[in-house]
């Protein structure tokens, strides 16, 4: 994932600037392998898009896939929209921007995504470039902002600590320590493109759910390794699977942060233990 920011904000260098609003413009269907604008809304786009790009096959296509990771990180809910509106405008009688209002709430979630990796928000998209909403375009939308609010968030953090636990008590004391405890597989694998992913393999178990929503968390983790990527380096091994018990605290905002992670191999009887007198375990 660190080498997408690279590729990305290379790509924006300065092409709003360069954007001809009384170029002329063709309408192209948004093709099936432009994963991150699949089911945005409409079917057809314009090129050259608003980032200066005119070959679909050539410029489009590819360096849309370098804002997969960022969008799957899921940090805003109208991310995907504010980006697509730009690499893939609606094809409509008149040009369609987003709003400035839309970038600031897009910029002010996914900024500290892109600062978790070394990087500053994009100089093109600076939102001052976009118009206000009194003109046509894009505006944000309240409900989702206000949806966003209620679920817990994962955040860029330091590194959790990784212990090999050596007593049952050490297992049942971070338990009783933390806000919540979870066990979960993870999986780190290449993708055709050659970029890092890491995924949770199947269901995130309870151990203490504390203040995190069952329909939620295994989203919630997968979020937490996209952003903390180089963390979750250091986790997993290529091509291999690792399950690990995972303790953290949620802050009065809804912020998660991992504390203290156990791996558990087969060979570990204190975590199978600690988990089964958990239930009737007095802190």
């Amino acid at each position: 994932m660190t080498l997408f920011f690279v590729t990305a904000l290379l790509a924006l260098a300065s092409p709003l600037l360069a954007f001809d609003m009384g170029q002329s413009t063709r309408c192209v269907a948004i093709p099936n392998q432009m994963r991150v604008c699949k089911d945005v809304g409409y079917s057809e786009m314009r090129l050259p898009n608003f980032l200066g790009h005119s070959s679909l096959e050539g410029e489009v296509v590819p360096r849309s896939e370098d804002w997969r990771p960022l969008l799957q990180a899921g940090c805003h809910p109208q991310a995907q929209a504010f980006l697509c509106s730009l690499i893939a405008p609606v094809c409509l009688d008149t040009f369609i921007q987003p709003c400035r209002s839309l970038c600031v709430a897009v910029r002010d979630s996914c900024a500290p995504v892109l600062a978790c990796q070394g990087h500053l928000w994009p100089e093109a998209l600076d939102c001052d470039r976009f118009p206000a909403e009194e003109d046509m375009c894009l505006t944000p939308h309240a409900k989702f902002n206000h949806f966003a609010k209620d679920l817990p968030k994962p955040a860029c953090q330091k590194c959790p600590s990784v212990e090999e636990p050596s007593t049952m008590k050490t297992v049942l004391e971070a338990f009783c320590q933390f806000d919540f405890a979870v066990t979960a597989k993870l999986h780190r694998h290449r993708v055709p493109s050659g970029q890092l992913e890491f995924s949770v393999e199947g269901r995130v178990e309870f151990v203490r759910q504390g203040p995190l929503l069952p329909y939620d968390t295994q989203h919630l983790i997968q979020q937490w390794l996209l952003i903390n990527a180089q963390c979750a380096s250091a986790l997993v091994r290529p091509g291999r699977s690792q399950l690990y018990v995972l303790t953290g605290s949620v802050t009065p905002d809804g912020t998660i942060t991992l504390v203290r992670l156990f791996p558990w191999h087969k060979r570990d009887t204190h975590i199978a233990v600690a988990t089964r007198k958990w239930k009737h375990h007095r802190c």
